[in-house]
């Protein structure tokens, strides 16, 4: 967020002086033309003639100008009409697919592993030394997502036959066993030297159990109430099996501990394979590394887990698969994690249901080397000590955290991150779910793109709401309150961080873009609205900003810089600053629009009400912040005269500030304008507009 903020003050001295020239262009061509009306040649819209064509108010020039043929945006990878043309749009991630584990997809990856050696000392999570959080990376991604490698998971690892289970009993200092084919003892140590299910009972101070075996077969492990604990060693660790089950019995609690002398690198480590399941519960207190480790695949069927660790809480590095349970997570480092950055179609996470809480002080609550899919489950996430702790930029804090794809399908999320509350170093969709996001720096972050395609997404405090290089809004309910931009289209600067000065807003070539088809977006934002320095398309959907207040230069409810805005359909109510007012471009759009620039500052929860001058209100809306601007554009809007009030009353009911209905009793009339254009300015704009 440093690097951010220092480059927009660099952009801002620039622009500045770019500004200035403008301006005094500007003023010299169109100082007091309070009334513009742009018509793009060859465009019709199919809108009837709204209310009676009153003549215009004495004080107000209305000015018509003809320009050329609708041209296609600068940039002709986004010079699309459509959402399915977009770069981040896929066709076979669009609706709410489920996503079987078989065909979870992954990438390359870059970010490190942790080698399988002795007393490996906890590690800063993803502490580069460049302040890029971890998340930089020069590997090329692809466009779509790729298979993974399949899980372990079969029907038979959750059965077993009861008239065949070898009974292992834990006598604090010793251990006995009913069966010693299979096993052997030293000691507090019992070795499973064969596959089989054995059920496990009792306490065991400083001792172990090993898991090493050459046969083919399925270990099982019944954890039937045990209390574990070991000094130089992991408790339970797998030495070499083709894959062990570890079965929490019902009704029973077990327990796990070690010491910071573990060799093992986990409490529950295990270098092959390795699945837990089971109604019961199980504690494991990470003294040394990682609570739950497999250096293979890790998948959780079910059971009640709860784990501290001083690095990360569980960790598979192959991939970690989660299909239920409820699991609680208190770690130093990541709290659910799979790291393997050597292998493309490993590294992955993938969730399917459960109920998840996790608090990692120094890491990321969920991160994925490669994916991150998630297709259902309740979480409640807090990373980095939460929203209003200091972002520390030398170590990665975001709540869920992908290196490539994430896809969410479904869910219920609350998450409280220092950093980005969910980010991807490449692509994020979302097709449903619920989001309560609370953020130190971006609430939803991708590197190259963003698509929601539904779902409930509430960003109650972000340095910036949505952030990508492409954002598609397909639909759902989204709410966003950001002490600087609120839905940032603007190119990454790097592999990890997308940064640039203001809307991109003084480069000529910006390949930054949103596409808005749908949805209800209502945005508080410090700084822009909406805002790309690239290609900016509205094709449906409600739109209200209440963006920045008057002398918040240079940010305005709508910012595409130098590039484009085509407005074809939908309803955007934008208010705030009138330093950088931007309306929709009049050559691509085909929707009427008319933007007002008030003389002075008007208060918050002022109304501000146009109607036609036959008295039909379009728009009654009361702004929550002080505003100097609106920008508004309907359906309803028609060529004809109308009239602009302040202040008044409204009898209709009232949602997000819109007044639906009712009775509007008018203020003070503020100024009449006529629109015979696709977009209408009233009153000047800019940083030299005076009252």
């Amino acid at each position: 967020m440093g690097i951010k903020m220092a480059k927009r003050k660099l952009m801002f001295l620039l622009g500045a002086v770019c500004i200035l020239l403008i301006v005094i262009g500007y003023v010299n061509l169109n100082w007091g033309q309070d009334v513009t009306n742009t018509i793009p040649e060859n465009i019709t819209p199919d809108n009837s003639t709204a209310g009676d064509n009153t003549e215009t108010p004495d004080n107000n020039t209305s000015t018509n100008s003809t320009n050329n043929q609708p041209s296609e945006p600068d940039n002709p990878s986004n010079s699309t009409e459509t959402p399915e043309e977009n770069p981040s749009t896929n066709s076979t991630t669009n609706g709410n697919t489920e996503t079987p584990t078989e065909n979870n997809t992954s990438t390359n990856s870059t970010t490190g592993d942790t080698p399988d050696t002795p007393n490996n000392p906890p590690s800063e999570p993803d502490n580069p030394s460049d302040g890029t959080n971890g998340d930089s990376s020069n590997t090329t991604k692809p466009e779509t997502p790729q298979p993974n490698e399949e899980d372990h998971e079969e029907d038979e690892d959750y059965t077993w036959d009861g008239s065949n289970v070898t009974t292992i009993t834990l006598n604090t200092y010793s251990i006995s066993v009913d069966n010693e084919n299979g096993t052997r003892i030293t000691g507090t140590t019992i070795t499973i030297t064969s596959a089989g299910t054995y059920s496990i009972s009792g306490t065991l101070e400083d001792g172990q159990i090993v898991v090493d075996t050459n046969d083919e077969e399925t270990v099982k492990l019944i954890l039937n109430g045990v209390n574990i604990s070991s000094t130089t060693n992991a408790p339970i660790y797998v030495e070499d099996a083709v894959k062990t089950v570890i079965v929490l019995a019902d009704n029973t609690e077990n327990y796990l501990t070690d010491n910071a002398n573990n060799e093992n690198n986990g409490t529950l480590s295990s270098r092959d394979n390795l699945s837990i399941c089971g109604n019961g519960s199980l504690t494991v207190d990470g003294n040394a590394n990682d609570a739950i480790r497999s250096n293979d695949g890790l998948i959780i069927k079910s059971g009640n887990i709860a784990v501290t660790s001083v690095d990360d809480g569980i960790r598979g590095k192959n991939y970690l698969v989660i299909k239920g349970g409820n699991i609680t997570v208190n770690s130093v480092g990541d709290g659910l994690k799979s790291d393997n950055d050597e292998e493309e179609d490993r590294g992955y996470i993938s969730i399917e249901d459960g109920t998840i809480k996790v608090t990692s002080t120094k890491g990321d609550a969920i991160s994925a080397q490669t994916d991150l899919l998630v297709t259902g489950g309740t979480f409640t996430l807090t990373s980095g000590g939460g929203s209003n702790a200091r972002l520390d930029d030398n170590v990665s804090t975001k709540g869920l955290k992908a290196g490539v794809f994430m896809i969410i399908d479904d869910g219920d999320f609350s998450i409280s991150s220092s950093d980005d509350a969910i980010h991807s170093n490449h692509m994020i969709i979302i097709n449903n779910g619920t989001y309560h996001l609370a953020s130190g720096d971006d609430g939803i972050h991708a590197d190259t793109s963003l698509e929601i395609n539904n779902g409930t997404v509430d960003i109650s405090q972000s340095f910036e709401g949505m952030e990508s290089t492409s954002i598609t809004i397909n639909d759902g309910y989204i709410d966003i309150t950001a002490s600087d931009d609120a839905l940032n289209a603007v190119e990454a600067n790097d592999g990890s961080t997308a940064g640039g000065g203001w809307g991109g807003g003084f480069d000529e070539k910006d390949e930054s873009s949103f596409y808005i088809n749908g949805g209800f977006i209502v945005i508080d934002s410090g700084g822009d609205g909406l805002d790309t320095g690239g290609y900016m398309e509205m094709n449906d959907g409600f739109v209200i900003v209440n963006g920045p207040v008057p002398g918040s230069f240079p940010n305005g409810a709508v910012d595409y810089g130098f590039g484009k805005f085509k407005l074809t359909g939908g309803t955007i109510v934008a208010v705030g600053s009138a330093d950088m007012p931007q309306a929709p471009t009049p050559e691509l759009s085909t929707q009427y629009s008319v933007l007002v620039n008030f003389r002075s500052s008007q208060p918050a929860n002022k109304l501000v009400n146009i109607q036609t001058a036959s008295g039909e209100t379009v728009l009654t809306f009361s702004p929550t912040k002080a505003y100097q601007s609106i920008l508004f554009s309907s359906p309803e809007l028609a060529t004809g005269s109308y009239n602009v009030y302040l202040g008044g009353t409204s009898t209709g009911t009232i949602s997000y500030g819109m007044y639906e209905d009712g009775t509007y009793t008018p203020g003070t009339q503020y100024t009449s304008f006529t629109i015979s254009g696709i977009v209408t300015t009233v009153g000047g704009g800019g940083m030299f507009w005076g009252p």
